[in-house]
């Protein structure tokens, strides 16, 4: 991370609005009864927050990681609104890695990595579950690409669930693995009608 680099992502938090709105992922809030509170719950690229804070409301210990300075200062206030609180941690997630087997849960809704380091970074936080923990991750497809619902334009930057088969292969055990369209209401950023991966593992 070159501090000294513009950061696209504080320029695209900047204003007042939240990107993506302030209530949690469909899918997240579908599955989250996977781990029972209090877990601790870690949520790589959270930006503004919404699903970190929403799984504080929901008794979980939750460690918000983002390389937007100007999310995790939007992260801090939201769950201030709703007298929770988040740990923020401000990092690169090509080199960033958590502590191995600390957490019970990572939750990962629309975080597109550069096929780059996709794969190990995905192996780095994978590596934070403890045995039995669960991932469980919402991505765009890349049959999004016909659709203007949100999401990179980039194809490598897409998953597949074959995809995160061969990223997390020996690490997590597949649970579910499913991609399809379905219809997203998050903020300004993510309307209409979408094709997505839905992946859910759990740490061997």
């Amino acid at each position: 991370m070159n501090p000294l680099a513009p950061n696209p992502w504080d320029e695209r938090f900047a204003g007042p609005e939240y990107k993506y709105g302030t209530e949690p992922n469909a899918f997240l809030r579908e599955q989250a009864a996977r781990f029972a509170a209090p877990a601790a719950v870690l949520v790589p690229g959270d930006g503004e927050g919404r699903n970190g804070v929403w799984l504080a409301r929901q008794g979980h210990a939750v460690t918000s990681v983002d390389y937007s300075a100007q999310g995790l200062q939007k992260t801090r206030a939201l769950a201030e609104r709703f007298s929770v609180a988040v740990h923020t941690v401000l990092a690169d997630l090509s080199e960033w890695a958590p502590q191995p087997a600390a957490f019970d849960a990572v939750v990962s809704v629309f975080v597109h990595l550069p096929a780059s380091f996709r794969a190990a970074a995905h192996r780095r936080l994978a590596a934070g579950l403890r045995p039995g923990g669960w991932w469980v991750l919402e991505a765009f497809h890349p049959a999004q690409l016909a659709f203007d619902s949100g999401g990179p334009k980039d194809a490598a930057m897409l998953y597949t669930p074959e995809r995160l088969d061969a990223d997390f292969d020996g690490l997590l055990e597949p649970v579910l693995r499913w991609h399809g369209e379905v219809d997203l209401a998050e903020g300004p950023g993510h309307q209409g009608r979408a094709h997505v991966t839905r992946w859910i593992g759990r740490r061997l």
